[in-house]
């Protein structure tokens, strides 16, 4: 005897409303996040109390430090805007990874023990915001509706 399975009727419940609030919330943590995620990357500059704490910068042309500062800075300001967001998402993605696997994951297992919080939660957020993509409010959604 067989038996035959039918997919259950599924409805979908986002309408024109939804979806556009949903843009739109996708569009602020994008900007929020981008944002605080800026002045991590001006702080390897000695901006924000710098890397220290006390104004000090990454030496110029140090690897990684500068590097990365760079890489954060600019990656941040292009997803602020909402510009190739989901190629530089992936690429912050991995500078955080890089970031906690070197400098945190050293100094203990978990994140709170390694003080990797702040790394592992950009991390985690940029490759969500690759994933889901930048938003109503983005130079990349304006550049697809020409």
């Amino acid at each position: 005897m067989t038996q035959t399975i039918t997919p259950a009727k599924t409805t979908s419940t986002v309408t024109p409303r939804t979806a556009k609030a949903q843009g739109a919330i996708q569009s602020a943590v994008r900007i929020v996040v981008s944002f605080l995620f800026l002045c991590h990357g001006l702080q390897g500059f000695g901006f924000f109390g710098g890397v220290d704490g006390a104004g000090g910068s990454v030496e110029l042309g140090s690897w990684p430090g500068w590097y990365g500062s760079v890489i954060e800075l600019v990656g941040a300001a292009l997803v602020l805007v909402g510009l190739f967001t989901r190629p530089v998402a992936v690429l912050l993605s991995g500078v955080m990874a890089y970031a906690y696997f070197t400098v945190h994951a050293p100094e203990g297992l978990l994140p709170l023990q390694n003080m990797g919080e702040l790394s592992t939660l950009y991390c985690w957020i940029f490759l969500l915001i690759a994933v889901v993509g930048p938003g109503t409010f983005a130079l990349d959604t304006l550049r697809r509706r020409r």
